[in-house]
């Protein structure tokens, strides 16, 4: 585990970028918009990345997000609104974090906090609060919905003003409560707003959340560009490094996409040779199957990459004629925060894709 802080550069940011956007397993936000965000925070001032075991256990950190779905067509988010959220945090709560964690990992995901880091001068915390991205808030709020006593505390902002859809959010409340709100805010804004939320100690954050996610999607993306400059397949290299499978290499045959309750659900079909794997999703990959077997389910990680190039592809980018490989990694390889732990947050996502998620994730 690394002890120093790092001063991320251009290069690192692109590995951020691209290792994130195979964590996001089909979600956690569009890969070019993580990497403008990344280097446009870069410009805005120097960013380290800082081990979460070099803050007191006592010290507060927010967690950083966007929430919405990926694939509305009237989604708006300023890179000024990811700071605004954080200052809106400190009027409306009355406390100052002293760290910022994002909620999970993406191609946009894995940078939330970097702008705020750069402007506001905030340690960036190399954590996130899950190490692969998740479709729901309570997934990623590191095991706080077991603590029937705790407020969860959020600020929500997005929308394009001139189409009249900007929002300014602020919610305490339950962790279901006020997650539903900011989903309900994020459909108000057109399908995405920024977020800042559950403050905790650092000492909690050290034993629930993803510890050292950041420097994960680094390395992994450093692994892929060095496979790229070897013309060999980056697929393959992401398989090798997080030590899974390419389960499918195949042409897009097939896809269903509707934006439903501020999330994207659909399924993907890939044909390559005789076979069809068939998947399904709700913003990241729940579920992928061959002939009715079972070879990956949320939380493992399920992924597209164009098979020409190596790019990810999340499910909002997806398009029937795509030449893709399909990776899976088995959840126990990833890096997964305390909301993983909890059967009953998969419920709503079985719902969701009409497929059993729970008795393959947590056998009797």
């Amino acid at each position: 585990m690394k002890t120093k802080d790092v001063k991320l550069t251009e290069k690192q940011a692109e590995a951020a970028v691209f290792g994130g956007a195979v964590l996001g397993g089909g979600g956690g936000g569009a890969l070019q918009t993580g990497l403008e965000s990344a280097l446009l925070a870069l410009r805005m001032g120097d960013i380290a990345l800082t081990p979460l075991a070099a803050l007191d256990d006592d010290r507060i950190i927010l967690t950083v997000s966007a929430v919405g779905a990926p694939a509305a067509k009237e989604r708006y988010i300023r890179p000024a609104y990811y700071i605004r959220t954080v200052e809106l945090f400190r009027q409306r709560f009355g406390l100052e974090p002293e760290g910022i964690i994002t909620n999970e990992c993406g191609g946009n995901a894995t940078v939330n906090g970097w702008l705020q880091a750069a402007v506001l001068q905030l340690p960036l915390l190399d954590a996130s609060c899950n190490g692969r991205a998740h479709p729901t808030g309570i997934m990623g709020s590191i095991g706080l919905h077991r603590d029937k006593g705790y407020v969860s505390q959020q600020i929500a902002v997005g929308g394009d003003p001139a189409r009249g859809r900007y929002v300014e959010v602020a919610v305490s409340g339950s962790l279901e409560s006020a997650a539903a709100m900011v989903r309900t805010a994020s459909v108000q804004a057109g399908g995405l707003v920024a977020v800042a939320r559950n403050p905790v100690t650092a000492g909690y954050a050290k034993h629930n959340a993803a510890v050292g996610a950041i420097s994960q999607c680094i390395e992994l993306g450093q692994a892929m560009q060095a496979a790229k400059e070897k013309n060999t397949a980056a697929a393959e290299a992401a398989a090798e490094y997080l030590q899974g499978q390419i389960i499918a290499w195949g042409r897009i045959a097939d896809i269903t996409l509707e934006t439903r309750g501020g999330f994207d659900v659909g399924r993907v079909t890939v044909e390559g040779g005789k076979e069809k794997l068939e998947m399904t999703f709700w913003n990241e990959y729940m579920t992928a199957e061959i002939d009715g077997e079972r070879l990956g389910t949320f939380p493992d990680l399920i992924a597209t990459l164009d098979a020409r190039t190596g790019r990810p592809l999340p499910t909002a980018d997806i398009e029937a004629g795509q030449q893709v490989a399909v990776l899976r990694v088995h959840r126990d390889k990833l890096l997964l925060g305390a909301g993983m732990r909890d059967p009953a947050l998969f419920l709503a996502a079985e719902q969701a894709v009409g497929r059993s998620l729970i008795p393959y994730v947590f056998p009797a």
